[in-house]
């Protein structure tokens, strides 16, 4: 997405760039939002969820802030000064933008005055906290669906109708984020539809050097997670893809399927 362009201004303005940080080790951020982040002369960062080893990739010289503390009137005001100031602006988003970033709001407030903005994505905590189990989270017969969301807590109020108990009537495979906290809950609300021995894992922190990763069935898993003093930055998949041995191959590479051109050589 990309709002009011440049052209549409009398005086130089820069460029405020969305970038997806990754889940947290540096070399996960993509080689777009790397290059992005190497020649803007303005950083932003949340500090808690994003490793400063990150800024070594921005030019020498840079102003960095780190947004932890700041409020979303601050952070916007950082951002139109400098793109009134002809500057380019990296936004760094932990993980991917288009997933629980707040991004939307900024945008709301970036066109509102004016600012230009684009977005780079980045890969997205669930995806590195699957590649850290070692699991596909989309197993032929066993599990197709993917449902990314969260559990009712002190935030933001969650639409009407999207609920665990709504999602879990499903049988699809969750992917919780922002739940950790309210594990014990969790349990509660989906014990009734996927079973005390549905397979669960929980990832904290994936792939940074403090990775924890817990095992076990839905009727253990809160108190393993306490065990292991799991209590921020973690995704909970809750699903039997989680421990699938016994399905049949998919049909993307099957002998079977009608091939038209033959593979390209590299």
């Amino acid at each position: 997405m990309v709002g009011v362009t440049a052209d549409d201004k009398e005086q130089p303005t820069g460029t405020v760039h969305f970038i997806g940080a990754g889940p947290g080790a540096a070399d996960l951020i993509t080689v777009r939002g790397r290059d992005l982040l190497a020649r803007c002369p303005v950083c932003l960062y949340p500090g808690s969820l994003t490793p400063t080893d990150l800024l070594a990739h921005c030019p020498a010289g840079a102003r960095t802030v780190d947004t932890a503390t700041l409020t979303l009137d601050e952070i916007i005001a950082e951002l139109v000064a400098a793109s009134t100031q002809g500057q380019d602006v990296a936004r760094l988003c932990s993980g991917d933008p288009a997933v629980y970033s707040a991004m939307a709001e900024q945008m709301r407030r970036l066109d509102a005055k004016g600012v230009p903005y684009q977005v780079t994505p980045g890969v997205p905590a669930f995806s590195a906290a699957a590649a850290t189990l070692g699991r596909e989270l989309t197993v032929p017969t066993v599990g197709q669906s993917l449902v990314i969301t969260r559990a009712q807590a002190r935030s933001t109020s969650m639409p009407e109708g999207e609920n665990l108990t709504t999602f879990a009537a499903s049988g699809a495979t969750l992917a919780l984020h922002l739940a950790i906290g309210r594990i014990e809950q969790v349990v509660e609300e989906l014990l009734p539809h996927y079973g005390a021995d549905c397979p669960v894992a929980v990832v904290a922190n994936a792939s940074q050097p403090t990775e924890k990763v817990v095992r076990g069935t839905l009727d253990a898993i809160a108190g393993l997670v306490r065990e292991a003093d799991i209590t921020r930055a973690a995704t909970i998949f809750v699903g039997r893809v989680l421990a699938a041995e016994s399905f049949p191959d998919s049909f993307l590479y099957s002998a079977d399927r009608e091939r038209g051109t033959q593979p390209r050589s590299l």
